[in-house]
């Protein structure tokens, strides 16, 4: 009777899967194809590349008004197919170019339940992974609906190796570790934030889950799956006035519009490495196309910056003897030096304005500059010496005045806005990105992001939204230790294949991570890595607006003075003074996830290599195949003979040559090769 029950179900499972619908699309190199079912128990879908499945069977589907829609067999209406490929330019970023090159589909389908919901998937098929997501047509008897939660899953084939980082609450800064964890230890209450990163252990293969264009909803976060197998489910964030005692928590509040109702896209990024994915453009692929027309206003940089180095310039000779602080005298020095190196805008940072505070504090007023704090005459002095003046701002602080304050701030000359403070991803803090990102716009503002959630796109919808936070960057070693090189050489391969991090380099003050527990201050503070790390960063990490963190004394061998004289300056400050911040193109030549990267960065027909290793020395061996044809000629700085050194040499070299870059623990290096 066992026997007879175990082969009846047996032909009911063969019936069921006989009787699956399966749509498949391949990328256009064949080489990526995403297969989705529609049977018995639901919409489902699986990924492969070069014909191995990394991702398994996993489901499709959405929780509407408190229940599910793809949970059960659809009714399959239609199908419409077509073929993309075309390419945009980025304002500014990792690269000029980007190719948005793919197949796609999108599948109509109707819900047999009472409800009769139609549920649209649109699918696309990139050569550097796929991308999902649902699309509700306009349809009566959903005007105004809720959605609680995905079912989408990414079911993994393997145990595989992952990165991610498990902040474990929805509201938060998005700052920490990306921590090693196999697939199977992910549990179904962690809350692991976008980017998911797995090594799949098939050669280098490596996959990354995340998002992109995400509007009128909130961010996604991956949790386990809760039934003992490998692959995490997607988990929305509540919003935030959601019941208290946790009886209605919808993440979606939604009206339906005449041209219907989509979801972020689900995203699975492929590459053959780990530095595939920090090369790839998709994210920002998958962003909607900018409506902005003009885009001169939108200049790119580096800012000499006032809070990490906690305010403190020493005033030349003939200079007032005001103490450093936020006051007019103060800033004017840091416009002295950004006039120095030739930078392009200083960083006004908290306290600049009345009732300036880093909580949603009432009776703030961000026009109105502090007594000691003569911001027509700085804006005046600035303009002398050519230099640009961005302003820190609390988020809610700002939002309570946004239109006028943007306004007055493009007549004052304002050239960008430092937000701070959101620390959230629901629904209606994206809407307030939108609404800020889109405001600063039409003023001809640029914006920088801080206790922001990841990049998801929105550097291709909002090009004056330069760089941002969302990143466990240079303020941590102020308070903690937790900056280590690992840390440092594990962003480029997880958070940073997301978009800009505004990781705020230049920290010029060098100890051991033997010798930083002693040192560590929040006044002038250290970093527990070499001066070869500290100006690899400019050409590893990306940002637009790149800070020099460190005071300007810092920068100078002749402490009090202005490092007029490039005798005085310290070492590397000369690279750092000229090394770009966007870029024309970019190769991650060598490197691995927590253990070293070089990258190589195109601007015009210069090429830049930066070079970074986590606490193990290493020498590195990099053929220069990527140059064209001719003579190059190549400086490199490398960690010298002691922490807070540079070895520097010149040199001539072509394409058929190889370079040898020798690493300090905790180091790094950087090469100009100029035609």
């Amino acid at each position: 009777m066992k026997k007879y029950l175990l082969a009846s179900v047996s032909c009911m499972v063969l019936a069921a899967a006989a009787q699956a619908d399966t749509y498949s699309l391949k990328s256009p190199n064949s080489r990526v194809q995403v297969d989705l079912s529609n049977n018995g128990n639901g919409l489902s879908y699986t990924v492969s590349l070069d014909g191995k499945q990394f991702i398994s069977e996993s489901s499709l589907g959405l929780i509407i008004n408190d229940l599910p829609i793809g949970k059960n067999e659809m009714q399959f209406v239609g199908k419409e197919e077509s073929s993309v490929n075309t390419s945009f330019n980025l304002v500014v970023g990792r690269t000029k170019s980007v190719a948005d090159h793919y197949n796609t589909y999108t599948l109509k389908f109707t819900a047999k339940d009472e409800r009769k919901l139609n549920l649209n998937l649109i699918v696309r098929a990139y050569d550097e992974g796929v991308a999902i997501r649902y699309q509700l047509p306009n349809q009566s008897g959903l005007t105004q609906f809720t959605i609680q939660n995905e079912l989408t899953r990414f079911g993994f084939a393997d145990d595989y190796s992952c990165f991610g980082l498990n902040l474990g609450k929805f509201a938060n800064s998005h700052e920490g570790e990306f921590d090693p964890v196999k697939a199977s230890s992910i549990r179904e209450h962690n809350l692991y934030d976008n980017p998911l990163v797995c090594k799949t252990g098939v050669g280098q293969t490596t996959f990354a889950l995340a998002e992109s264009d995400v509007r009128d909803y909130p961010g996604s976060w991956f949790t386990g799956r809760g039934d003992g197998e490998n692959g995490v489910d997607i988990r929305l964030t509540p919003r935030f006035d959601s019941r208290p005692d946790g009886l209605e928590k919808a993440s979606v509040r939604a009206n339906m519009t005449t041209d219907g109702f989509k979801t972020p896209w689900r995203v699975i990024m492929l590459g053959d490495t780990p530095g595939k994915l920090t090369e790839s453009s998709l994210i920002a692929a998958l962003g909607e196309p900018t409506q902005l027309k003009d885009t001169s206003w939108i200049k790119p940089g580096k800012t000499a910056w006032d809070w990490w180095n906690d305010n403190q310039v020493v005033f030349g000779k003939g200079a007032t003897a005001a103490k450093p602080g936020m006051n007019t005298d103060t800033y004017k020095a840091y416009i002295d030096f950004a006039a120095t190196l030739g930078l392009d805008y200083i960083l006004i940072d908290e306290g600049w304005h009345q009732g300036s505070t880093t909580t949603s504090k009432p009776g703030s007023d961000v026009l109105k500059p502090v007594a000691a704090m003569d911001m027509p005459a700085l804006l005046r002095y600035a303009k002398s010496k050519k230099i640009g003046i961005w302003v820190w701002l609390q988020w809610k602080q700002l939002d309570w005045q946004m239109e006028d304050a943007l306004a007055t701030y493009e007549k004052w000359g304002i050239k960008g806005i430092k937000v701070d403070f959101m620390d959230r991803s629901d629904q209606e803090m994206v809407d307030y990105f939108h609404k800020l990102l889109s405001t600063a716009a039409k003023y001809h503002i640029m914006v920088d992001l801080h206790g922001a959630y990841p990049p998801n796109g929105l550097v291709r919808t909002y090009p004056n939204f330069i760089t941002q936070e969302g990143v466990m960057g240079a303020e941590y070693n102020k308070w903690s230790g937790r900056v280590t090189a690992t840390h440092n050489v594990t962003l480029p391969f997880t958070r940073m294949i997301l978009g800009p991090i505004d990781y705020t380099p230049g920290g010029f003050r060098h100890a051991t991570p033997e010798e930083f527990p002693k040192l560590r201050r929040n006044t002038l503070p250290y970093v527990k890595t070499t001066r070869g790390q500290a100006v690899a960063m400019y050409v590893v990490y990306d940002s637009p607006l790149q800070m020099l963190a460190d005071s300007p004394i810092t920068y100078s061998k002749t402490e009090g003075a202005w490092p007029k004289p490039k005798s005085d300056w310290e070492d590397g400050l000369e690279f750092i003074k000229d090394v770009p911040t966007t870029w024309d193109e970019t190769r991650i030549l060598q490197g691995d996830i927590g253990q070293y990267i070089v990258s190589a960065r195109r601007k015009g027909k210069d090429w830049y290599i930066g070079a970074m290793t986590n606490e193990a020395g290493r020498t590195l061996t990099i053929p220069l195949n990527f140059l064209d044809k001719g003579n190059y000629k190549v400086q490199t700085w490398q960690d010298g003979k002691t922490i807070s050194t540079l070895t520097k040499a010149d040199s001539t070299h072509t394409s058929a040559d190889s370079l040898t870059l020798t690493l300090a623990p905790s180091g790094g290096a950087v090469v100009l090769l100029k035609k």
